[in-house]
């Protein structure tokens, strides 16, 4: 019985499945059955002290006459465009910086990885202590430089809370694109570009006709994921404004907490957090379809 066992599992088949059955199970427990429970709740009227019936889509017809939610959509759009478009930036810049040769290179490096390694919940409640009007340093350097500081502070002001939470996240992201493209300008061979400077490449030309294209595959994958994590981002928003003040800072996870855990509608909340799917799936099959167009085309 036991020598007809070990044959079995020499079979590379039949081995292959053993491994992967751990991973099938956690991945039907903690990803496919939650979503499968939250379609259902998103087409039904349950709470939380009740199990609800089915109700089709009224909660998602809802969710489009709902004021807030329009306000949360834009507000999403708004946080991720603004945030991933600095952070890719002044990511590319300090990839850029770091790909050198300077004193202390290593240092630097793992320096640049401390807003990233930090908890997401303790990095901002420091960023909510100095956004605090009353016990922020923040007036005391605005009033000699005469920038106006909000009275009710940057979190307190409508006009500026959506880009105190997006400098937050911006603080925060930025080194894992630095990091990331760092590692892709290293697998790029110096040789190209000592062929192109002996052509008479200036360095802006380098960068364009040999360091973007190289570094393209790297940027897209890097892009995809920190616009599918900024899109779904709660915990900064949380943190520091609860998705106020009067809405302003709402996004997709921080409406769907306080609407389905909060309110205790659940069946709404969950149609919050499904209504952001179509767009990161939309998303996903963009960067599919370049990864694909792009490996054919070498």
């Amino acid at each position: 019985m036991a020598a007809s066992s070990v044959a079995l599992l020499d079979r590379e088949n039949v081995l292959g499945y053993v491994l992967m059955t751990p991973a099938l199970l956690l991945l039907i427990i903690f990803i496919a059955y939650p979503f499968v429970l939250g379609v259902w709740y998103s087409l039904s009227d349950v709470q939380i002290f009740g199990l609800g019936k089915f109700i089709g889509l009224t909660n998602y017809t809802n969710l489009l006459n709902s004021p807030v939610f329009v306000q949360t959509v834009k507000n999403s759009f708004v946080y991720t465009g603004f945030a991933t478009v600095f952070k890719l930036g002044l990511g590319l810049g300090m990839a850029l910086v770091m790909n050198q040769a300077f004193p202390f290179k290593n240092i630097v490096r793992a320096g640049v990885l401390l807003p990233y390694i930090v908890p997401t919940a303790l990095s901002t409640l420091a960023f909510l202590l100095a956004f605090n009007p009353t016990l922020s340093p923040l007036p005391w350097v605005f009033g000699p430089l005469h920038i106006p500081y909000p009275p009710a502070g940057f979190l307190g002001d409508p006009a500026s809370a959506m880009g105190a939470v997006i400098f937050v996240n911006v603080w925060r992201g930025t080194p894992f694109f630095a990091i990331s493209l760092l590692a892709g300008l290293q697998t790029i061979p110096q040789d190209l570009y000592e062929a192109a400077a002996i052509d008479g490449a200036h360095a802006a030309n380098r960068f364009v006709h040999v360091t973007l294209p190289l570094l393209t595959p790297v940027l897209t994958i890097v892009l995809l994921f920190s616009i599918i994590q900024t899109f779904a981002d709660f915990q900064i928003v949380q943190v520091l404004t609860r998705g106020g003040p009067a809405d302003s800072t709402h996004l997709f996870a921080t409406l769907a907490y306080q609407t389905g855990m909060q309110g205790g509608r659940l069946g709404q909340g969950a149609a919050v957090s499904l209504f952001m799917l179509p767009f990161l799936g939309l998303l996903v099959i963009a960067q599919l379809w370049y990864t694909r167009r792009n490996a054919s085309e070498r």
